[in-house]
């Protein structure tokens, strides 16, 4: 009698047949993260993407990256596993609105931070990520003033690294990464007192002034590993602890949870599952489908992120 295939083995083997790559955030599940072909931020994830030459791509973060994927590789089939996966910062930030914008302030460079909606991306100038949002402001000239939009916790960090002060900020953020208290750090500082801290900029202000070092997912992966230290306290999605303890098993990593679920998990990144990814590529559906028109209107701006080095 047959052995019955093991979900793991039915995900690869579809993988295999449909020419597939699999693209995972660092806030996935540990499980989804183990068969992924590319585990990254957004920015990552994004060229990887766009150096895709298969036939689909199955994208498992939330809508809008896999939106931004499906822009850089119009061609291509570009699955998700859960279409609720969704994002506090989309929705804090409609296309109308920004539309209006555009409409009463034409001088303002509008700069849009990767988590919006690709209707948001396709009324945008440049995009940014977490990662990028720096340079990307400070390449654009010093007396353009600036939408930034949507996160208010990131657009007021990249504010006071560039000293731009003719830049407006929209008031979104993120359910995650806004609800961190700074009391709930002191206390984990209290708890762990050797303990260096890292921190996500779409943090609140009172978070980052207690931060050693503040960066995207991507970036803060890369300072816990190679920093000559073993306690680090870190203030971002707790997923991303999976790529920690991998690439450093012999340090400690401590979470503090936020104040929505006193927990440090995205609800709308765990709703992708090893089932709900089986069956995205089984039957190529939740597939994302946009009209050719807006491709092409949202391809130049991350086109013009993705340049900037």
């Amino acid at each position: 009698m047959p052995a019955v295939q093991s979900i793991t083995e039915e995900i690869l083997d579809l993988k295999r047949q449909r020419r597939a790559m699999i693209l995972a955030h660092h806030y996935q599940d540990s499980e989804i993260q183990d068969l992924a072909d590319a585990i990254g931020d957004s920015l990552e994830l994004s060229r990887a993407a766009q150096k895709f030459d298969g036939d689909v791509i199955a994208f498992c973060g939330v809508v809008f990256m896999a939106e931004t994927a499906k822009v850089l590789n119009p061609a291509r089939t570009v699955v998700l596993p859960d279409l609720e996966a969704g994002c506090s910062l989309v929705d804090a930030c409609p296309a109308p609105r920004v539309r209006v914008f555009r409409e009463r302030h034409p001088d303002h460079a509008i700069v849009s931070y990767i988590n919006t909606s690709v209707e948001v991306k396709a009324e945008s100038d440049i995009l940014c990520t977490s990662r990028n949002a720096v340079k990307i402001v400070n390449s654009i000239p010093a007396e353009k003033p600036i939408l930034f939009l949507p996160d208010i916790n990131l657009g007021n960090y990249v504010k006071q690294q560039t000293g731009r002060e003719n830049m407006k900020i929209w008031q979104g953020s993120c359910i995650v990464h806004a609800t961190f208290a700074a009391r709930r750090l002191t206390s984990a500082r209290a708890a762990h007192p050797t303990a260096l801290v890292a921190a996500h900029p779409e943090c609140p202000p009172d978070v980052l002034a207690m931060a050693d070092f503040i960066g995207s997912t991507s970036a803060i992966v890369d300072w816990c590993v190679t920093t000559p230290h073993d306690e680090f306290i870190v203030m971002t999605e707790s997923g991303v602890g999976h790529s920690l303890r991998l690439r450093a098993p012999e340090k400690n990593f401590h979470f503090v949870p936020n104040e929505n679920c006193n927990c440090s998990e995205c609800p709308y990144m765990r709703r992708n599952t090893l089932e709900k990814l089986r069956d995205a590529l089984a039957n190529l559906s939740p597939r994302i489908e946009l009209e050719p028109e807006l491709i092409e209107r949202a391809r130049l701006p991350i086109e013009r992120m993705l340049a900037v080095r």
